[in-house]
């Protein structure tokens, strides 16, 4: 080393020590002389460790089998004369156990038995008055409900069948529809078919009761002589629309309903609703019949749905709906709801005096 270097000495020798640091540096890192040594960094962890330890004791987790320890499960153990005296011994227990099985039949017998709760449950339920009977009822009868809505020309399809047939002496709707429905309404199911007749010997506008009855009377024996599919033992309706003064100048127009079941000896007869009728229309009815007209003595020439509805402006079928707002059909199907019902009695009766029977509702 040169002497000029001696002289100078090491360059940071020379830099004077620093000033005091400004006042916003909180932390002074402290010398290197003075951090601690790695010695005394594990002396302190340790010295925590144990405080902790101190602190909070550890408390040992138990375990707590479900078999005991000293209890030896092992029965298949081979050699071990302990595991074979335990399975011999569980052998022996199972095979001095007396099983009493009771038999199938006996267990079940609560439930298979017909005089059992739950099968005389079942029983009475499909039976023919029973729950089950009564809700497929219910439920056919809602179903018919819809489509005869929806076409209420299927409801004479529907209720068509059973055991009653009856004829209608006339093949007029305004007839046979409203007598249909009345005794399917009645009975439940009934086949009810119109044929054409006519009443022979009567006047064309019947006038008063005795001649409308005798109008009916003359459709029913016509349709019976005259119609071979007509035989004695098929009841036979015959409606018979009449005038007749009950008070003086005051006529209506009314309709005679007659039921005759010859095998039977049944015969029964009502009458519909009455309209009023205007007294000028029976003067120009009776004004339109010659003296000479042959059937005077029963009735007029003229009849008085012709006049109505030529005056009304409407079908000579639709003028009492126009005048009263009551149709013909309507007033049929009253009366003859009263002579269906009135019929099922008679029917009933005639079978309990002849047979010592009734019937049922579809006779």
């Amino acid at each position: 080393m040169s002497e000029n270097q001696k002289k100078t000495g090491n360059i940071l020798s020379n830099i004077n020590p620093p000033s005091e640091l400004p006042s916003f540096i909180t932390a002074v890192a402290p010398p290197v002389d003075q951090q601690p040594s790695v010695a005394s960094v594990d002396q302190q962890n340790e010295e925590s460790s144990k405080k902790g330890t101190e602190t909070d004791p550890f408390i040992p987790t138990t375990f707590s089998p479900a078999i005991p320890a000293n209890k030896d499960t092992n029965y298949n153990a081979q050699g071990d004369p302990e595991a074979a005296a335990v399975s011999g011994k569980t052998s022996r227990d199972f095979a001095s156990m007396v099983l009493h099985p009771e038999p199938l039949a006996e267990a079940l017998s609560p439930i298979t038995q017909s005089g059992s709760a739950l099968f005389g449950w079942m029983k009475g339920a499909v039976s023919q008055n029973g729950i089950l009977q009564k809700v497929a009822e219910k439920a056919k009868s809602s179903v018919d409900t819809i489509v005869t809505t929806l076409d209420p020309q299927m409801k004479e399809y529907i209720n068509s069948g059973g055991d009653t047939e009856v004829i209608v002496a006339s093949d007029k709707d305004d007839k046979v529809r409203p007598i249909r429905e009345a005794f399917q309404t009645v009975f439940g199911k009934a086949t009810v078919i119109g044929l054409p007749t006519q009443a022979a010997g009567i006047a064309a506008q019947p006038v008063g009761f005795s001649a409308g009855l005798k109008g009916a009377e003359h459709r029913i024996n016509f349709i019976r002589a005259e119609n071979p599919r007509v035989d004695d033992h098929l009841p036979v309706v015959a409606v018979e629309n009449f005038l007749v003064e009950l008070f003086p100048e005051q006529w209506f127009d009314a309709g005679v309903i007659v039921l005759f079941d010859y095998a039977k000896n049944i015969l029964l007869k009502t009458v519909t609703q009455m309209t009023p009728i205007p007294l000028p229309v029976i003067a120009s009815i009776q004004a339109d019949t010659s003296d000479d007209y042959q059937l005077k003595d029963t009735g007029f020439a003229v009849t008085v749905g012709s006049v109505m509805a030529k005056n009304l402006n409407t079908n000579h079928t639709e003028w009492h709906k126009t005048y009263t707002s009551v149709s013909r059909s309507e007033m049929i199907l009253s009366a003859a709801k009263t002579i269906a019902t009135l019929y099922k009695q008679a029917v009933t009766e005639y079978f309990a005096s002849t047979f010592g029977t009734s019937i049922s509702s579809s006779e």
